[in-house]
């Protein structure tokens, strides 16, 4: 077990991370949203969600490109990023 854990890369540990980190927020907010049983409470709960969503869309794609960066050229980082916008901006119309 110990060496498949010591071959794995530090960025992809952080993006795992990350994404177990943005898992347990939507668990935790939606066992607080039965909690509190009240939509004005649950539509305030999904408001601080949706700021958590791309917040960690956008680290994990940072980090995985500023892992890349060697190979990747400018272009193709530019591209990325592009990207990321306009699934956000697509999104959010």
């Amino acid at each position: 077990m110990k060496n498949w854990i010591a071959g794995l890369e530090t960025a992809v540990i952080i993006m795992v991370c990350l994404r177990i980190f943005s898992g347990l927020a939507e668990l935790t907010i939606a066992g607080l949203i039965l909690k509190f049983n009240s939509v004005e409470k649950a539509l305030i709960l999904n408001a601080f969600l949706a700021i958590i969503g791309p917040t960690i869309l956008i680290l994990s794609i940072a980090i995985g490109v500023y892992a890349l960066a060697d190979e990747l050229s400018l272009r193709k980082i530019i591209l990325i990023f592009a990207g990321v916008f306009l699934i956000l901006y697509g999104v959010k119309s």
